[in-house]
């Protein structure tokens, strides 16, 4: 029965030993043969050669789950007539050879992906609820649609673009290309396209970017002759002080394929990163983790980059299969963390990786302050909840900032300690989702970051603008350039000058202090932001005084019920 072979393949996930894979082999033999005419059990099968791929007994073992995942076209193809394929579309599984997929997607994505698949990606006028959106747009193409679009209901779109596209080009492929004929800056474009509400439909068929086929080319492979790395055999404050790791830059050719099949991995997930949308091509480091673990990472151009915090994202490969991604927002010496371990690897190393993955940007960035996001441990995310998130952390060394939910974490972390098994409630968790978690790394200032929030600067910003300059943004950012040339000696109307208008003291550091000040500011905007995060962390000054602008009072008890 598929059933009783899928269970019994589910158990080699945490099954090990040398004298153990003969067995395996000959069930993915048996497997290899066996056709599944149900989709749940094909992307269960799936999902659990994808792991075994990943984490390896031995390079036959490898070899063997690879040939059954590269069929799975052939496999979804021959499912019987009118098999409900809706499955295949769910965020956890997504991405299957031999299936599509339908999502809005950001400008750069569309363009990205259009300009590589242009046979397999199109708009999915079937998917369309909001095809209105298109009047507007197209108007600046098609001037006589304005004729219809304003005064008739259901106006044709796709009729009036399939009559003005040459033959042989795609419907994106002609909108796309209208766009980028516009004298827009590229932010505009984005915003042009993205306001359109398009929704695209990628065909994977049996091609390589599909999760069954996308491999990066490793020179071997790690196999895992031993049990797995638990959380309990990870110290997160050990692995931070630990020796660097070897990070190299990578060459522009080499970052443009990767970058393209970064984009593909995340993608076939329905995921966007700010990073991966917009990546520094020329910036990209790759560093070898260990255990099969690689990670290519970068930031974003001086054009993309956010108004104060430094930027950087990088995807992992576990020998060779797209793991997961991290994402950092970064300033002074605090870092801002998403990790995101893709729900096929869950089962694996996932602390070890965690807490390497910090090790190597302390190291790269100098970040010694880890903080998690409350959406991330659960706030207004089930998933996370579900998975237990904040417990992954806690466990780890982190530790709630927030009065409330720290009383509620001891009584937590006792009634563990008095009964075996114990787990927290749903509604438990809830509530401990309600607060930022920190880890405070070797050289970190115990509770400098706790109670900080970078949107409180920018709300006095805000304040300042309402105030001083009766809401009018353009008179703001004159009024900071004038005062970073008077002050500082660098004509600025970024986010970190509009910030440093609101020093009251500026003006009386020394000129030593102020010379760093610009450097900060100029580092910005050229070069890359490790370099500006690095000015930062040397600067006390200007610490002090961003942590006492962006800090909130301590507040009393406050969960909500």
């Amino acid at each position: 029965m598929p059933r009783e072979l899928l269970d019994r393949l589910d158990q080699w996930k945490s099954r090990f030993g040398p004298a153990a894979t003969g067995p395996l082999k000959r069930l993915l033999a048996a497997i290899a043969g066996r056709r599944f005419r149900v989709p749940g059990e094909l992307i269960r099968l799936h999902e659990t050669l994808l792991f075994l791929r990943a984490y390896p007994r031995d390079p036959e073992v490898a070899r063997r789950a690879d040939e059954i995942l590269f069929s799975f076209a052939g496999r979804i193809a021959s499912l019987p007539a009118g098999a409900d394929l809706s499955p295949f579309e769910e965020p956890e599984v997504s991405g299957i050879a031999g299936t599509s997929l339908s999502a809005v997607f950001s400008y750069e994505v569309a363009r990205r992906l259009a300009a590589r698949h242009r046979r397999s990606v199109e708009i999915a006028w079937d998917r369309y609820d909001e095809v209105d959106r298109l009047g507007p747009a197209i108007g600046r193409f098609l001037p006589l649609v304005d004729e219809d679009w304003p005064v008739e209901a259901h106006v044709p779109f796709r009729e009036w673009i399939r009559a003005a596209r040459p033959r042989g080009r795609s419907d994106l492929a002609w909108l796309l290309a209208r766009l980028a004929a516009l004298p827009l800056a590229p932010r505009e474009r984005a915003e042009f396209y993205e306001s359109m509400a398009l929704p695209l439909t990628w065909r994977l068929a049996d091609h390589r970017a599909s999760r069954s086929r996308l491999r990066l080319p490793v020179r071997g492979l790690y196999c895992h002759r031993e049990p797995l790395l638990r959380r309990g055999d990870v110290s997160l404050a050990r692995e931070l002080e630990a020796p660097p790791l070897a990070v190299r830059r990578v060459p522009r050719g080499e970052a443009r394929k990767i970058l393209d099949l970064i984009l593909d991995a995340s993608t076939a997930r329905y995921r966007e990163l700010y990073g991966f949308s917009h990546p520094d091509e020329g910036g990209v480091r790759h560093a070898d983790l260990g255990r099969g673990v690689e990670i290519f990472f970068f930031g974003v151009p001086p054009e993309w980059r956010l108004p104060l915090r430094a930027y950087h994202a990088g995807m992992f490969f576990k020998n060779g299969v797209p793991a997961g991604y991290v994402e950092l927002l970064s300033l002074f010496e605090r870092a801002e963390v998403g990790f995101n371990l893709y729900y096929t690897f869950r089962e694996g190393e996932s602390a070890w990786l965690f807490a390497r993955t910090l090790r190597l940007f302390r190291q790269v960035l100098g970040v010694t302050c880890f903080s998690v996001d409350p959406y991330q441990i659960g706030l207004e995310n089930p998933e996370a909840v579900d998975s237990g998130a904040f417990w992954f952390y806690r466990k780890l060394g982190f530790r709630p900032v927030d009065r409330a939910v720290a009383e509620m974490v001891e009584r937590e972390e006792r009634r563990m300690g008095r009964r075996p098994g114990y787990r927290s409630t749903k509604r438990t968790l809830e509530r401990l989702a309600q607060g930022y978690i920190l880890f405070e790394g070797p050289g970190a200032e115990p509770g400098a970051w706790d109670h900080f929030r970078v949107r409180n600067l920018g709300l006095a910003v805000g304040r300042a603008l309402a105030r001083h300059f009766g809401g009018d943004p353009e008179k703001l950012k004159r009024a900071a350039r004038r005062h970073t040339a008077r002050a500082v000696g660098t004509e600025s109307s970024g986010g970190l000058a509009l910030v440093l208008g609101l020093i009251p003291d500026l003006a009386r550091w020394s000129s030593d202090e102020r010379r760093a000040a610009a450097r900060i500011l100029e580092a910005k905007q050229s070069g890359e932001e490790a370099r500006y995060l690095r000015l930062m962390q040397r600067h006390r000054r200007l610490r002090a005084a961003l942590l006492e602008m962006g800090s909130e009072a301590p507040a009393g008890p406050r969960l909500r019920s």
